[in-house]
């Protein structure tokens, strides 16, 4: 089982934050060890075992610091089991349906295991002047769409995965190998 899951996600108002949240609180419960950051925090990725990453949606694509976030890791995160979700579509039933813009190419570059989508949450009063007419005149539905007990079944669904992985497997190299069984290195 993988012992140091990232779960990370890039939010403009904090309802991406917030699904990223329940993740997290979710793989730690199944006893998981979770490091959960804004992906714009994220140093590197020494030490992570695999990842869940998301983004909010705006205007049908991830936003740039998440894709930033992939792009600059893409290597690290090919080599490490990966889910993706993305949050943004609003209404009942939630359009726009479909994926982001760019999101399964996304996901096929660092070979993600999944990509979900997840409804979002569109409050008036969390918006700037742009944002508000952008609604407006999509005539957006306002309200929280988003499914908490459907972003935990899904958590539940990825720690059964990393469950059944065996441990990462630590590279020791011949020198530490000798010096841990207390010989002196050449």
């Amino acid at each position: 089982m993988a012992k140091y899951v990232l779960v990370a996600a890039a939010s403009k108002h904090g309802a991406t934050l917030d699904i990223a949240d329940v993740i997290s609180g979710v793989l730690s419960h199944r006893g998981l060890e979770v490091i959960d950051k804004q992906v714009d925090e994220i140093a590197d990725l020494r030490g992570i075992d695999a990842a869940v990453i998301g983004s909010a949606v705006y205007v049908g694509r991830w936003m740039a610091e998440a894709v930033s976030f992939v792009n600059r890791f893409g290597s690290q995160l090919s080599a490490m089991p990966v889910w993706l979700f993305s949050s943004g579509p609003v209404g009942d039933p939630l359009k726009p349906e479909g994926e982001p813009e760019g999101a399964v190419e996304l996901a096929g570059t660092i070979k993600a295991r999944e990509h979900r989508v997840f409804g979002g949450r569109l409050e008036p009063d969390r918006l700037g002047i742009g944002e508000k007419l952008i609604v407006g005149m999509l005539k957006a539905p306002q309200g929280d769409f988003r499914d908490l007990d459907e972003v935990r079944a899904w958590a539940n669904h990825i720690a059964d995965e990393l469950e059944r992985q065996p441990d990462p497997v630590v590279q020791v190299e011949p020198e530490q190998e000798r010096a841990q069984e207390g010989v002196p290195a050449r």
